[in-house]
């Protein structure tokens, strides 16, 4: 493989996690819809706003995630394949405990389908 490619998994999903990194600090809109939804209220006791690193953080995840999601959700109206086993469970995870390792865990599952090329 090239340095253009990186070679695990996780190193791809880092790659990715980046990428949306630096499309949020652009404040680079995802699409009509995400600008249409409505954002969720903060909790009082919240003291991540946006801005912060933390805030960058998830918010990369999430994006990544969410376009992991389109990828799947494309692939299933395809092929009319049901879920695959566990998958449900991984994304589950990923929405409770946002991190690289949940995120991983997602990606494990397209990777095996060839739909993270």
């Amino acid at each position: 493989m090239t340095a253009e490619f990186p070679e695990t998994l996780t190193d791809r999903m880092i790659a990715r996690v980046n990428d949306a990194r630096l499309a949020v600090e652009r404040g680079d809109a995802t699409g009509a819809r995400s600008r249409r939804r409505r954002r969720r209220p903060s909790s009082p006791g919240s003291a991540i706003s946006p801005s912060s690193e933390e805030g960058l953080k998830s918010e990369s995840l999430r994006r990544v995630f969410r376009d992991l999601g389109i990828s799947y959700r494309r692939y299933r109206s395809q092929t009319g394949d049901r879920v695959v086993p566990g998958l449900r469970d991984a994304a589950y995870n990923f929405r409770t405990e946002p991190s690289l390792t949940s995120l991983v865990a997602v990606a494990a599952f397209l990777d095996e389908l060839d739909l993270l090329s």
